[in-house]
C-alpha cells in the first residue's frame, strides 16, 4: 500500500487532470489517438485483464482454504460457491451497486476489526510470555520486534524470507517504483479537484490502518491456539507423512484438496489411516487434519479461519464470518468491473462496435465479468498457496509491467510504440517465467523480469516515431508532470514555470514524511495489540515527525476545493496562483 504516498502527493491529482474515465483511455490522452496511442490502449487492456485473471487466482485460492474450514466442500468448491454469488451481484448492480456495497461491507469490516483486536489485546497478558510461547510454536526469536532482521527463522516452503531485510528492501524498491506510475484509478478520474484527490488518499491510508491491528489480533490468536492444538509438534509432521504414505502421488497444489476429502470423507479413506490419524491429533482429528501443510508444519495460511472456529462463539463468528467474506467480496466486485470497463469500453466500444447501444454494452460487460472470473478459477487451480500466487503477482508480473507505467509520466520522449512493446514484452515475460520458472525467487523475478520491460520500453521508443508535438503539448500544459520534460518546459511562460516549480517543490519534499507517516501509522496498531509499549512510544514520535511534516509541506499548500481545474484553459488555474 506504499503506493498510496505518491497518490496522496502528486499521481493521483496528474491522471485526474486529464478528465478520462479508465486508464486506457488515458493513454491517447498522453500518446495520442494514432497508431502508438491504440497500440498502447489494446495492450494496456490486455495487462489489465492479466493482472485481474492473477487477483482473481489469488482471491479464490485464500477464499476456497478459509471456507473449507467451516463448510464440508473442497476449497475449490467453495471458492466456486463464493465467486458466483459475487459474480451474480457484481454484473447485476453495475458501479453504483458495488459501490453502495462496499459500503456497507465496510462497516461489517470495521465490527470485525475491533472485535479480533481487543480479544488478542486482552489475551497477550506478559509481551515476555507471548514472545516466548511465539518463539516455541514458530521457532523464531524475533517473533516481538518491529524491526526486520538480516537473518530470521522462517517455517519450510517460506525460507527465501529468511534474509529478512534484504526482501523488505526489494518489497520497498518495488513499490517506490510502482508508486511513481500509479494514480490509474477510477476514483481519481472521478475526483472534483486536485484537493479532493489529496485527501481521499490521506483517508484511505488513515483506514487502510485498520487492517493490521485485526491481523495482528488473528497472529497473536493464532500462536496460543497452535500451543493448545498442537503441544507436540512432531505430530502434526507425522500425520502428514502418514497421509503421503496412503497417498503418495500427492503434490503440494493437490493438498489442500486431499485433507479436506480425508476429514469430510468425500473419498474413500482406509480406517487404518483414520485411526493413526485419530491416535496422532486426538479425538478432533479431522479439524486440527485441515491445519496440516504439506511440508508436515501447521498451514500458516489456516490460521485465520482456524482462530474464528476454535476461538469466537457462535453468533459473534457468524458475524465475523460475513464481514471477512465481505472484505473477499468488496474486492472481488471493484477488480471485475474495473477490468470490465476497460475490455468493454477501450476495446469493444472503441474498435469493434462503436455504435453499440447501452444494452449491448451491458451485455458485453457481463461476458467480459464472466470471462475473467473463468480464468481465475482455472489460474487458482493449479496454485500451489497463496503466497505461491502472491510473489508472483507483486514481484513478476509487477516488476514486468512497472517501467513503461512509470517512463510515460517522467520521460517526454516516451511514446506509444515504447509503453506497448515494454508492458508486452514485461506480460509475456511474466506468463512465461510463471509457466516454466514458477518457483524462482522473487528477488530474481523483480530483477529479470524488470529489466525485460525496461528493455522492451528503450527499444519501442528509438525504432517507432516520437509522440505528436500538439499532442505532448497539451499532456505536459494540462498534467503538469516533473521530469524530463525540457524540450516541453522551455515553452511556457516564466510565470507558469515558476508556479509549477513551487508545487513540485512541495510535492517531492513531501515524500519522505509520507512514507514516514504512512509506515509508522500501520506499526503502531500492531505494536498496542502485543503490548509493545514501549515501542509504540518511539513509533508514535516518528509517526508524530510524519504527520508535522506532511502538514507544513503538503495540507497547506493545497489548492481550495472551489479551485477547478478547467482541461480545456490550463492557464486559468495558474493564473490564480494554485
Amino acid at each position: 500500500m506504499l503506493v498510496l504516498a505518491f497518490c496522496l502527493l502528486w499521481t493521483a491529482k496528474w491522471h485526474r487532470r486529464s478528465q478520462c474515465i479508465t486508464g486506457a483511455e488515458w493513454n491517447i490522452f498522453r500518446f495520442g489517438d494514432g497508431p502508438g496511442g491504440r497500440f498502447a490502449q489494446v495492450v494496456n487492456v490486455l495487462a489489465g485483464l492479466v493482472s485481474t485473471v492473477g487477483m482473481l487466482a489469488y482471491l479464490m485460492k485464500g477464499a476456497g482454504l478459509f471456507l473449507s474450514m467451516f463448510m464440508p466442500f473442497t476449497p475449490l468448491t467453495c471458492a466456486l460457491i463464493m465467486v458466483v454469488v459475487a459474480t451474480f451481484y457484481t454484473v447485476l448492480s453495475g458501479f453504483y451497486g458495488v459501490v453502495a456495497t462496499d459500503l456497507f461491507q465496510a462497516l461489517l469490516i470495521i465490527c470485525v476489526v475491533i472485535i479480533i483486536s481487543v480479544m488478542a489485546f486482552i489475551r497477550v497478558g506478559d509481551p515476555a510470555t507471548l514472545g516466548a510461547i511465539a518463539e516455541q510454536v514458530t521457532g523464531n526469536s524475533q517473533w516481538m520486534s518491529s524491526i526486520p532482521h538480516w537473518k530470521t527463522t522462517m517455517p519450510p516452503a517460506y525460507e527465501a524470507y529468511e534474509s529478512l531485510f534484504i526482501f523488505a528492501f526489494f518489497y520497498f524498491m518495488r513499490n517506490f517504483l510502482w508508486g511513481l506510475g500509479s494514480g490509474q484509478d477510477p476514483k481519481y478520474f472521478g475526483a472534483r479537484n486536485d484537493r479532493e484527490c489529496g485527501t481521499l488518499n490521506f483517508l484511505w491510508i488513515a483506514t487502510m490502518s485498520f487492517r493490521w491491528p485485526m491481523m495482528m489480533g488473528f497472529a497473536v490468536l493464532g500462536v496460543l491456539l497452535v500451543q493448545r492444538l498442537f503441544p507436540d509438534p512432531t505430530a502434526i509432521t507425522a500425520a502428514a507423512e502418514l497421509i503421503k504414505q496412503f497417498f503418495p502421488a500427492v503434490n503440494e497444489a493437490q493438498w489442500s484438496t486431499l485433507v479436506t476429502q480425508i476429514a469430510y470423507r468425500h473419498i474413500p479413506v482406509p480406517e487404518e489411516l483414520i485411526n493413526q490419524l485419530q491416535g496422532l491429533l486426538g479425538e478432533d482429528w479431522a479439524r486440527k487434519l485441515l491445519l496440516t501443510s504439506w511440508h508436515g508444519t501447521v498451514n500458516p495460511e489456516n490460521i485465520l479461519p482456524a482462530v474464528l472456529l476454535y476461538d469466537i462463539p457462535y453468533g459473534l463468528r457468524g458475524l465475523m464470518l460475513a464481514g471477512l467474506l465481505a472484505a473477499a467480496m468488496s474486492t472481488f466486485d471493484s477488480t471485475v468491473n474495473m477490468t470490465s470497463g476497460l475490455m468493454v469500453r477501450d476495446w469493444y466500444q472503441k474498435y469493434l462496435r462503436p455504435n453499440a447501444s447501452n444494452r449491448e454494452l451491458i451485455g458485453a460487460s457481463w461476458i467480459a465479468s464472466i470471462f475473467q472470473v473463468v480464468l481465475g478459477i482455472l489460474l487458482a487451480y493449479s496454485v500451489k498457496s497463496i503466497n505461491d500466487i502472491w510473489g508472483w503477482i507483486i514481484m513478476g508480473l509487477g516488476a514486468g509491467l512497472m517501467i513503461p507505467v512509470v517512463l510515460r509520466l517522467y520521460w517526454w520522449r516516451f511514446n506509444g510504440g515504447g509503453y506497448a512493446l515494454g508492458t508486452f514484452a514485461g506480460l509475456a515475460a511474466a506468463v512465461v517465467q510463471r509457466m516454466m520458472w514458477p518457483d524462482l525467487d522473487e528477488r530474481w523475478q523483480f530483477i529479470l523480469l524488470g529489466l525485460v520491460g525496461l528493455a522492451g520500453a528503450i527499444l519501442g521508443t528509438l525504432l517507432t516515431p516520437p509522440t505528436d508535438y500538439q499532442v505532448l503539448d497539451r499532456f505536459y500544459r494540462i498534467t503538469r508532470p516533473f521530469g524530463f520534460w525540457g524540450p516541453l518546459r522551455k515553452k511556457l511562460p516564466p510565470h507558469e514555470r515558476a508556479i509549477m516549480d513551487r508545487e513540485h517543490f512541495y510535492d517531492i519534499i513531501s515524500l519522505p514524511f509520507a512514507l514516514i507517516w504512512q509506515i509508522t501509522l500501520f506499526i503502531l496498531p500492531m505494536q498496542f495489540v502485543i503490548h509493545n509499549f514501549k515501542g509504540f512510544a518511539v513509533t508514535l514520535c516518528i509517526n508524530l515527525i510524519g504527520l508535522t511534516g506532511l502538514y507544513f509541506f503538503w495540507y497547506r499548500h493545497l489548492p481550495e476545493e472551489n479551485m477547478v481545474y478547467d482541461a480545456a484553459k490550463p492557464e486559468t488555474q495558474e493564473q490564480k496562483g494554485t
